[in-house]
């Protein structure tokens, strides 16, 4: 009787590992239908929603990122809202503030009114541009899913997922985002340039009468709910000692006072005098966390309840190449972080 419980266990969780990924490949399809190419962004922007988590992108103008985040919005059935970001945008202008209302019987009392952050999927379009004090209040919204005004606290609506975007190109008039608020950021994605092919198909989608309407995948009634196990699923994903070990040394091995002996990353040399010319601070716990939630989607894509090497590397470098801090030299040599994380890869490999 204990084998055949057994066996209906199993059953049950490769039926829900299944049911996830007809899911997660049907919201892809569905955006597919509208953003051509970049497939691999697409991708990647679910599996962060589905981690709980949310997403830096950067690419030149013009390249779809507004599309991409709208339509992942409405494949999904749930609201969106867009703020741009200016230097005269104020914490108030985004979480919403308190404002005198009259009653019937003439009383007049303090009532809030919700900004744009109470929505579901967010676009921050040039995030870079606010000013500190506004970037702050985003931070909290973004880690506690709340805001604060006038001292009292307003839960934000679940689920919750920015999408914030940076312009590459043009840097006058901006705020670097300081290295706490990018360690939030689950992801950090560059949009590519189309390629000639797909940007022939981008003209010939764009610039005809006929257009697509993108229809929500989820059951309306049901969308919370759905996410909400889809999520819990993501976090069930087992993750072997092995891997939590390899896991660690990519971490540990993007710091340059890593003294770890029995880090392979520390054996050889080349490595080691990669990152210690070029980092200045490697990657946080925050950083091992994105890392193992990412690589636990991306299992389930592949239907398994178990995470393997493959999984991690597919991941690594999008979870960690926004945590790395890199000195003067690496951009004067042109290094990047992406390129330090693939090396670091390599000499794990086993």
């Amino acid at each position: 009787m204990q084998k055949t419980d057994g066996r209906e266990e199993v059953s049950d969780i490769k039926k829900e590992i299944d049911r996830f990924k007809k899911d997660f490949d049907s919201i892809t399809e569905e955006i597919g239908k509208v953003i051509v190419g970049n497939r691999d962004i697409v991708e990647k922007m679910l599996i962060a929603f589905f981690a709980t988590g949310h997403v830096l992108l950067e690419g030149v103008p013009g390249l779809g990122k507004t599309l991409l985040v709208k339509s992942l919005s409405k494949a999904l059935g749930f609201d969106f809202k867009r703020i741009q970001f200016t230097p005269d945008l104020m914490p108030a202008d985004i979480t919403g503030t308190q404002i005198v209302v009259e009653r019937g019987d003439g009383r007049k009392e303090f009532e809030f009114t919700q900004g744009p952050l109470f929505t579901n999927v967010l676009l921050a379009d040039e995030i870079n541009r606010a000013t500190p004090k506004t970037q702050s209040a985003m931070l909290e919204a973004m880690e506690e899913r709340q805001v604060t005004v006038a001292g009292k606290s307003h839960r934000l609506r679940e689920p919750f997922f920015v999408m914030a975007t940076q312009n590459p190109i043009e840097m006058e008039g901006t705020y670097t985002l300081p290295e706490a608020q990018m360690d939030r950021f689950f992801f950090r994605l560059h949009i590519s340039f189309p390629k000639a092919d797909e940007l022939k198909k981008i003209l010939r989608q764009t610039t005809i009468n006929e257009s697509y309407t993108i229809q929500p995948v989820l059951n309306p009634d049901l969308a919370v709910e759905r996410v909400a196990e889809m999520r819990k699923l993501v976090r069930e994903v087992l993750v072997s000692s092995e891997m939590e070990d390899y896991i660690t040394g990519i971490i540990l091995a993007t710091h340059p006072d890593n003294k770890e002996t029995r880090n392979p990353v520390t054996e050889g040399g080349s490595i080691v005098d990669l990152v210690g010319r070029y980092v200045t601070y490697g990657a946080g716990p925050r950083g091992a966390q994105a890392v193992a939630l990412a690589a636990k989607a991306n299992a389930l894509l592949d239907g398994r309840p178990n995470i393997y090497e493959g999984d991690v590397k597919k991941v690594a470098a999008s979870a960690l190449n926004h945590r790395m801090l890199l000195n003067f030299e690496a951009d004067a040599d042109n290094v990047n972080s992406h390129h330090i994380i693939e090396k670091i890869l390599e000499k794990l490999e086993k």
